[in-house]
């Protein structure tokens, strides 16, 4: 497997309260179409190109550990090291809005807002 370079953007997502409703909202607005993800009793989105079907962002229930995120596209930022970029985003007027929690064996991760107000998503991989 390819190491995951620090800075990039590795995943887009959206957690809203309505998922089914904005599911069907970017399916007609850009033409995704989607599948379902499991997450027990409810499935959240995986949303991909119209031609080529390939994945380019999730729409998600704001359920479970996701209740309190922002209703706002997301972005995952890969990181080298979460606790160092934690503690540096504290230090710098930084805000922890959740996390960190590990990401279904493939990562932790946390979300942060920085000192402007604007919120991310922070990913370790996990290394191999």
């Amino acid at each position: 497997m390819a190491e995951i370079e620090p800075g990039t953007i590795s995943w887009t997502d959206l957690t809203v309260e309505n998922a089914d409703e904005i599911r069907n909202f970017y399916s007609y607005v850009v033409g995704w179409k989607f599948e379902f993800v499991s997450m027990g009793e409810y499935s959240d989105y995986c949303m991909l190109t119209p031609n080529t079907k390939k994945t380019v962002a999730g729409i998600c229930h704001a359920s479970g550990i996701n209740a309190d995120l922002p209703p706002q596209w997301m972005i995952y930022i890969n990181v080298a090291n979460l606790e160092k970029s934690v503690e540096n985003c504290l230090k710098l007027g930084g805000k922890i809005i959740a996390g960190p929690q590990k990401y279904s064996g493939s990562g932790e991760y946390c979300v942060i807002q920085d000192p402007a107000g604007a919120v991310c998503a922070l990913f370790e991989p996990k290394k191999d």
